[in-house]
């Protein structure tokens, strides 16, 4: 569960992010009634993050009439080729944090994404403590779908060049679950998984979770499946998996998908930021695990070059980093290079046939 506040993220990119909405003289046309918006709508800017938590979307799906949120190029032109990537936000959390935490928003033009963001109505017990806000399939599935096809008629299945779940934590394991299902298979050709979901399991650490009231680590919970004993997926699509350096006892220096595709053997770079992320969990920030305060950072970035099929697979460790801690500029980037170089086409071959 993540305490919704945020805070900003100082220096040059938000600068940056005014000044070029400024020189933009011709924005898109509205799509599903929204204004395109440079920076985005609800974003964070300083001192008033703590305020936009509770804003909802700034479209309604029509099955259900819940809201959520559209970003997408205000240069973009008719008949351009775009990445969809529906953003997923963790248990206790809330779309406008999800846009913050993972803030691909901030890169809509400059990549050409078409993102949607939503916050999930379904609840968890959770160990029996109270209800906490989660992804469920039986008050969420027919959203996330509807979205999709929203999104996919408002812009074209010719223009969606391919097709991405990210998700957080419980949002990763959501769209896990999500990406093999019959409405997702034949449209995700990608899915990122940031602090939950890898394939192949990065075994989370015993006292994973939120600090106690007074500050103290939490108890110490069973481990989860052994990789041994997961079950693959059998569609076929590109993996991304992000995770802070504290989360995990390690990482696996193997990937059953890399494996999948034939991949050849992982490569090693970094990624420095000298800016921090847009937010963290300002209630209960201090063990590391779950997350301190966003600062600057450096991640491990493994790829897995080569792969079949133009696949990506590939793993980022955010080092010095925990469960909440929203991705910095450099390596949202480097993570979205990856993303938009890997094969696509599942929409418009789903639409051609």
């Amino acid at each position: 569960m993540i305490n919704h506040v945020l805070t900003r993220k100082a220096g040059q990119g938000l600068a940056a992010l005014f000044l070029m909405g400024a020189a933009q003289a011709t924005l898109a046309a509205d799509v599903l009634g929204v204004a395109c918006q440079s920076p985005p709508p609800v974003h964070c800017q300083d001192g008033d993050c703590a305020t936009k938590t509770a804003v909802r979307g700034n479209v309604t799906e029509p099955i259900s009439g819940r809201q959520y949120f559209l970003d997408y190029p205000c240069d973009l032109q008719p008949g351009e080729d775009v990445v969809f990537v529906l953003n997923i936000h963790g248990a206790g959390s809330i779309a406008n944090w999800q846009r913050h935490y993972f803030p691909v928003m901030d890169y809509k033009e400059k990549y050409r994404l078409v993102v949607a963001t939503s916050t999930a109505e379904g609840s968890s017990s959770m160990g029996g403590g109270t209800g906490v806000r989660m992804w469920m399939p039986q008050t969420d599935d027919a959203h996330l779908q509807a979205i999709t096809t929203q999104v996919i008629e408002a812009f074209g299945a010719d223009n969606i060049k391919s097709f991405w779940l990210a998700g957080h934590s419980q949002g990763g394991m959501t769209s896990r679950r999500l990406v093999c299902t019959d409405f997702f298979a034949d449209k995700v050709d990608g899915m990122l998984s940031l602090s939950g979901g890898r394939i192949g399991q990065a075994p989370f650490v015993a006292q994973f979770g939120p600090p106690l009231a007074d500050g103290s680590p939490p108890p110490a919970r069973p481990q989860a499946t052994s990789a041994a004993a997961e079950n693959i997926p059998t569609c076929d699509f590109s993996h991304i998996f992000a995770i802070g350096e504290y989360e995990i006892e390690s990482l696996p220096d193997s990937s059953p998908w890399a494996e999948r595709y034939q991949c050849e053997a992982r490569q090693q770079s970094q990624v420095v930021d000298s800016q921090p992320g847009w937010i963290y969990d300002t209630g209960r920030a201090g063990y590391p695990v779950w997350g301190r305060e966003a600062r600057p950072g450096t991640a491990d970035v493994y790829v897995y070059p080569n792969c079949a099929d133009n696949r990506v697979v590939a793993d980022v460790v955010r080092l010095d980093k925990g469960h909440t801690e929203g991705l910095e500029p450099e390596v949202t980037q480097r993570i979205l290079e990856l993303m938009v170089s890997a094969k696509g086409g599942k929409v418009q071959d789903a639409a051609a046939r």
